[in-house]
């Protein structure tokens, strides 16, 4: 449902959920403006300004009226199981780091693969533990989602695609512990290297790097047989 909202500062409306193109308006601090779709995608809510053009804001420009009361508020939606439309839990965009650098290309996907040791051995659960507490773990995916894959996945990812599940381990990097408060902590589990997989979650391009695709935000995990 649409709500209402202002934004706090100065800030660019644009035509898709990233920084890569121009701007195609300024919106000043004050201005209101219709949140058509309260689900962030890449840190950006979907709007429609003052004078009715549409397009994307970034989330921490814009302050949303509280709901009323009696408004019927949704449930989370919970993890889906193989054979169901996949559901992802868009609040995890909350503690993504830096979201701007990614480029959602499907909002919500399921992937199915093999889990791969994307550390050569140095870890026991086969991911490599970020910075930024998130995991950095390859999938050897199934060959009807090859597709999935970019000359930076062949190139820099041995052929596997990239998920990310945010907030899984302990942070290092002082700018990235905003997105992951003390109050929230992945229940993500990781299979072990080796385990056939189901993913659920965000398919975006890593547009730092070699612009690699990835499931990120992760919501989550389940061994299939």
């Amino acid at each position: 449902m649409a709500q209402q909202a202002t934004i706090k500062r100065n800030s660019n409306l644009r035509s898709d959920p990233s920084a890569a193109r121009p701007p195609i308006e300024l919106l000043r601090k004050g201005a209101t403006l219709t949140v058509l779709d309260p689900t962030l995608y890449g840190g950006y809510y979907h709007v429609k300004a003052e004078k009715g053009k549409e397009g994307w804001v970034w989330s921490r420009n814009v302050h949303i009226f509280p709901a009323s009361p009696t408004t019927p508020q949704t449930p989370p939606a919970a993890p889906s199981v193989v054979g169901e439309i996949p559901q992802c839990d868009a609040s995890l965009w909350n503690h993504v780091y830096h979201p701007q650098r990614l480029i959602v290309k499907q909002k919500c996907l399921a992937v199915t693969g093999t889990m791969v040791d994307a550390t050569n051995g140095w870890r026991i659960d086969g991911v490599r533990h970020e910075h930024d507490g998130d995991t950095h773990g390859w999938l050897n995916v199934d060959s009807q989602f090859k597709n999935l894959l970019n000359a930076g996945n062949m190139s820099a990812q041995s052929g596997n695609l990239v998920f990310e599940v945010v907030c899984k381990f302990p942070i290092t990097q002082q700018d990235a512990k905003i997105a992951c408060p003390l109050t929230y902590h992945s229940p993500v589990q990781i299979p072990p290297v080796g385990s056939r997989v189901r993913i659920v979650g965000t398919y975006v391009q890593d547009t730092n790097h070699a612009q690699w695709m990835e499931i990120h935000p992760v919501t989550s995990i389940a061994v299939i047989h």
